[in-house]
């Protein structure tokens, strides 16, 4: 069975954010980190995972992914830092 995850990444710690979905999470950030998955994330260096979580449902992935778009500034930021806190770079830990 496959997964879909739903990500978000920043510039900085409470910088610019990008929300998105993919069925391959490690290749996809490493499309953004290598600057070929986005222009909006490559014209504002967004490239650290801080943020993501899965389904088995690609229908339910993209709901959240309208859903946390959405969403106040301050509950992104809220989400981010309940997994989060250091705002640590989670790329590392899918590697």
């Amino acid at each position: 069975m496959s997964l879909f995850y739903v990500y978000i990444l920043a510039s900085k710690r409470n910088g610019t954010l990008y929300v998105g979905t993919t069925n391959d999470l490690t290749r996809r950030i490493f499309e953004h980190k290598d600057g070929v998955a986005s222009s909006f994330t490559k014209k504002y260096n967004v490239h650290t995972l801080v943020y993501y979580e899965n389904t088995p449902h690609h229908v339910a992935a993209i709901t959240r992914e309208k859903q946390i778009k959405a969403w106040k500034r301050k509950w992104k930021l809220k989400l981010i830092e309940k997994m989060n806190p250091e705002w640590k770079d989670l790329y590392d830990e899918l590697l």
